[in-house]
């Protein structure tokens, strides 16, 4: 019995440690700066996102996604799903996909008024 349990306890912190999404891709060392017009946010679970045009070298639009924490985080944070809205400018830090991809984890972003918003719980601006 004691081994059948224990095979439980194993296969259940499995399951937990699977469900985790990793920061890995991530550079969180090197932060990376961007500024853009919204597209649209994504308010959902695992990960809310931010859809954002910044413009790039040779005035080129690059579409980045913005990872940030879930929901329930965000709210904590005082994140509504209207915080930011299609069409809003905003500044974002964070750690750019190490892949080169147009990626970041989000750290904090910036509104136009000058207010600044963590995107992750635990955060230092």
């Amino acid at each position: 019995m004691r081994a059948l349990n224990a095979l439980a306890g194993i296969m259940l912190a499995a399951a937990a440690l699977g469900g985790h999404h990793s920061i890995a891709p991530y550079d969180l060392v090197h932060g990376t700066i961007i500024e853009g017009v919204v597209t649209r946010l994504d308010w959902e679970n695992p990960h809310a996102h931010i859809s954002l045009d910044v413009t790039g070298e040779e005035n080129a639009i690059e579409h980045w996604r913005i990872e940030l924490g879930n929901p329930g985080q965000l709210r904590r944070l005082d994140w509504t799903q209207k915080t930011i809205k299609a069409g809003d400018r905003i500044t974002v830090t964070g750690g750019r996909a190490k892949n080169g991809s147009f990626n970041l984890r989000g750290v904090y972003i910036q509104l136009q008024d000058g207010k600044k918003l963590m995107c992750l719980p635990g955060s230092d601006q």
